[in-house]
């Protein structure tokens, strides 16, 4: 009795410690370090999610206005529940700026230095 009690314990604890590995990768895995994003007629632009993961911990900082999904901007401007530049406007220029005006190192603040345009 001692030896399957034993055995269920064991299996218990390692199915728990598999499955909070299993939890830890999942949570780990927060998009591509570097993605395009659709830029409209202006272009494509290159965003290096990465370093904004590592200048902001809190996901929400950026993902205020929509959510950790591939394609989930275009889908929202798409449904009308966003507008044309808003991303852009409220979360990145607007953050960029504020970054520079207090001194801190930051990306782009103008919309030509992110879009590439198509030659």
């Amino acid at each position: 009795m001692k030896v399957i009690r034993m055995t269920v314990w064991v299996l218990l604890v390692a199915s728990l410690l598999g499955f909070a590995g299993g939890y830890t990768i999942l949570a780990a895995n927060k998009g591509a370090p570097e993605m395009t994003l659709n830029g409209g007629k202006s272009g494509p632009v290159p965003f290096p999610h990465l370093v904004h993961q590592t200048k902001f911990e809190d996901c929400n900082t950026c993902h205020e206005l929509f959510p950790q999904e591939p394609g989930a901007i275009d889908a929202l401007k798409a449904s009308g529940e966003l507008k044309k530049k808003q991303v852009m406007n409220k979360q990145c220029t607007k953050c960029h700026k504020q970054m520079k005006k207090e001194g801190q190192k930051t990306g782009p603040t103008t919309c030509k230095t992110c879009h590439a345009k198509n030659g």
